[in-house]
């Protein structure tokens, strides 16, 4: 069977408020949507078959495994894979760079997109973090790391980069960033005191790698600082360093809640676990008291 171009593959899970813009800029890239839906109560599917996407429905473990098994879905059909979340909303730049590259002969397998934070509502110029995410490849060239939190997708190719944003949307609430962070640090306790996991199956940490890579270098140094120092640090590293400043208030709350609630949140529940894990001390018999004479 020929393949087709390209398809688009989004996740959703209650997305409604999102989704058709999210889609809808999708689809100036190509007609062909797949999306892996989580069994939404809210109007996301309604809305996506009004815009014509196909939808299946899966049972959400994390995202590691959700995009995984997209992938292997739909690999066989088309030559080119974009995946995007269902907050991750492409601009015009980027839309007409994928277009060119796939009306052309790319130069590389795999390509890299930044991506541009909002917070309460404001778009972060300066204190976004992780700004660069590989999400277009070709079939058989990427898949997605083997992680519970912070999983980027990984390719055997060197990638290329293209200058276009994807506006991630997911915070135009305080307390929704809030519930959502609560939940991440949940899994990113988790990730930090298993198992670490075998080195072809997540994107390695290298001072002289690309963007990607250098971060994961940098926060495995930062796991080695002394708790409460580090998410410190963090701040200053965040609103200092970065600019975060020159986002105005908006920038201030970002980095501190991105520092010193949710970097101190995932210090405190990995505490909090350790601790758990140590065994009871032992209660001592106490000695009778020999009688006075």
């Amino acid at each position: 069977m020929e393949q087709d171009s390209c398809v688009v593959v989004i996740l959703t899970f209650n997305s409604a408020s999102i989704i058709r813009e999210t889609v809808l800029q999708a689809k100036k890239v190509s007609p062909n949507v797949f999306v892996v839906d989580s069994h939404s109560t809210d109007s996301t599917v309604a809305l996506l078959d009004e815009l014509g996407c196909t939808v299946v429905q899966r049972p959400f473990s994390n995202y590691s495994d959700q995009r995984n098994w997209a992938i292997s879905q739909i690999e066989a059909h088309y030559r080119w894979q974009l995946h995007l979340d269902a907050d991750e909303v492409l601009d015009e730049q980027a839309v007409g760079e994928i277009r060119a590259l796939l009306a052309g002969t790319p130069r590389f397998d795999a390509y890299m997109l930044r991506r541009r934070d909002y917070f309460m509502g404001q778009m972060l110029r300066f204190s976004g973090v992780n700004p660069w995410h590989l999400r277009l490849f070709r079939s058989g060239a990427g898949r997605c790391e083997s992680r519970l939190y912070d999983q980027h997708f990984i390719s055997t190719a060197t990638p290329g980069r293209l200058q276009g944003f994807m506006h991630d949307k997911n915070s135009a609430r305080l307390t929704d960033w809030i519930a959502s962070h609560n939940r991440w640090s949940d899994a990113e306790a988790k990730e930090k005191l298993g198992p670490r996991l075998a080195a072809d199956n997540v994107l390695k940490p290298r001072l002289l790698g690309d963007a990607r890579e250098r971060t994961r270098f940098i926060k495995e140094i930062y796991y080695k600082l002394p708790t409460g120092l580090r998410s410190l640090g963090y701040f200053i590293y965040r609103y200092v360093f970065r600019l975060g400043f020159l986002d105005g208030t908006t920038g201030f709350y970002f980095a501190f809640f991105q520092a010193l609630w949710f970097r101190m949140l995932v210090d405190a529940k990995m505490y909090e676990q350790r601790t758990a894990q140590r065994p009871a001390p032992e209660l001592k018999t106490p000695q009778p008291i020999p009688p006075t004479e």
